[in-house]
């Protein structure tokens, strides 16, 4: 299995790109900006998308992906997420006002998007790739994905603050070999942290202390011209081995 990160910014500005990963070329896990730097051939070969809320930075790039590829697809891309998500989407994306309404077009026979609802908790096997979703804090509904291959697991948190569950289920997985969790804002902006529901370098040390395993840790979601002292106030706090930040263009292989 393998990971490619397409983008890792909080938000946007020079080469900064927002929240996407393809994963063996078929699956992305969130749909940011960073999905627009692919060629033509590569956004057709996506079948599936799992979304983990429905904030703009994560699902951005989405409408404009099944614009591209819709009409040269057999079947119609699959969108998964929680059922809270999948309602911004009906209701606020795919209304036939801001963009079409691809879940009935050409036809809602045989349309260009497909919504399917994976609650927190739930997996879903693809070739056999599990995706898990794991419920996490953000200030709206939000989830995690635990995405495991024969090869071992990578765990992301999509945004999140504070949270028990997710760090519950990574330390109950034996195979697993990377973590991407986000850290948004400086410690100067802890009750912005704190307001938003992202994790700010203290609260990061925090939660890396309910982690047990020994897989490496990455840091995602750095806001724009503050990635190098987001990193140096980690280093820091954390105790121990210190994270990495998470890149585009980097590629996991498990």
């Amino acid at each position: 299995m393998k990971l490619r990160v397409l983008g890792c910014s909080g938000s946007i500005g020079g080469a900064a790109r927002t929240a996407s990963f393809l994963v063996d070329g078929d699956i992305l896990l969130d749909a940011g900006t960073g999905v627009g730097d692919l060629e033509i051939d590569e956004l057709h070969a996506i079948d599936h998308v799992f979304l983990t809320h429905a904030h703009l930075d994560h699902v951005t790039s989405l409408p404009l992906l099944l614009d591209t590829v819709g009409a040269g697809r057999a079947t119609p891309v699959t969108v998964y997420a929680q059922a809270p998500t999948l309602a911004v989407l009906e209701a606020h994306v795919f209304n036939n006002q801001l963009w079409p309404d691809f879940s009935r077009i050409p036809s809602p026979e045989l349309p260009y998007l497909k919504y399917q609802m994976l609650p927190p908790g739930r997996s879903v096997v693809l070739d056999g790739r599990r995706i898990h979703s794991v419920p996490v804090n953000h200030v709206v509904p939000g989830v995690g994905y635990l995405v495991s291959g024969s090869g071992g697991s990578i765990a992301y948190s999509g945004d999140t603050t504070v949270t028990d569950e997710f760090w519950r289920v990574l330390n109950a997985c034996d195979d697993l070999k990377y973590v991407i969790i986000e850290t948004t804002f400086l410690d100067a902006d802890a009750e912005l942290s704190r307001l938003a529901k992202h994790l700010c370098p203290a609260m990061l040390a925090g939660e890396l202390k309910k982690f047990e395993r020994a897989a490496e840790v990455f840091i995602t979601h750095l806001m724009p011209g503050r990635e190098d002292a987001l990193m140096e106030e980690i280093a820091k706090q954390v105790d121990g081995k210190v994270p990495q930040r998470l890149r585009r263009g980097m590629v996991f292989e498990i």
